[in-house]
């Protein structure tokens, strides 16, 4: 019965390591079963979503300055209206492999369907603070890599009233319960935030990114001037 029982055991322990291995390497297997359900419904709530957007319609030869506010009257309005859990764009991150559903909100069910947005932030094109947060290691764990993400690296946010293109400027570890990273400083940054170290939660890893580049979605490109 002892060597059987230390049998076991030893089997037990090999299929841990194992399974911590996986979920380290990849992520959770079982969990992101369910994110690929919620993306692929959120695929079709998004395109719906911003086939029936209707936004301000910008003039042929508009300034920056006024591109910026119509855009940034777009954005509050869309802000507005966006319900907790629903689609609210697309999020790509090319170093970390990532081309997801963004959704509105960071409560636990929430982020079980992709990377969300606080809600207590803003949204892209307000000139303020958008703060998204992802899983690392369950639910898809867009964030896995986080801590790839270098100086440079590319950031897209699309929207239905635009496409906004940021660059990786550099990263921050705090404390788990610092909430004065939520506060906006009135200029326009992203903010992505992961659990750190991975299957721990005692920080957050966030990553900051600034506006480079805005496409309307009736108008010309122009290069922000937050």
């Amino acid at each position: 019965m002892l060597r059987a029982l230390s049998t076991a055991l030893i089997v037990v322990g090999a299929l841990v390591l194992v399974w911590t291995f996986v979920v380290w390497r990849w992520n959770d297997p079982f969990t992101s079963i369910y994110t690929r359900w919620q993306q692929h419904k959120l695929t079709h709530e998004y395109a719906t979503l911003s086939s029936r957007y209707h936004g301000h319609r910008l003039p042929p030869r508009a300034s920056v300055a006024q591109a910026e506010s119509v855009m940034r009257l777009d954005a509050r309005r869309f802000r507005a209206q966006a319900a907790q859990g629903a689609a609210i764009g697309r999020i790509a991150v090319p170093r970390l492999g990532l081309n997801m559903v963004l959704v509105n909100g960071t409560d636990t069910a929430t982020l079980r369907k992709g990377p969300g947005r606080d809600q207590r932030t803003f949204m892209p094109g307000e000139g303020e603070l958008i703060y998204i947060a992802g899983h690392r290691t369950t639910y898809l764990a867009p964030f896995a890599h986080i801590d790839e993400l270098r100086p440079g690296d590319p950031v897209t946010l699309r929207m239905p009233y635009g496409n906004f293109q940021y660059r990786v400027t550099g990263h921050q570890i705090v404390d788990a319960h610092a909430l004065w990273v939520l506060r906006s400083h009135h200029h326009e940054v992203v903010a992505l935030q992961a659990c750190h170290p991975r299957f721990f939660a005692t920080h957050r890893y966030i990553v900051w990114a600034k506006p480079v580049r805005v496409t309307p979605r009736d108008g010309r490109p122009y290069v922000p001037r937050t």
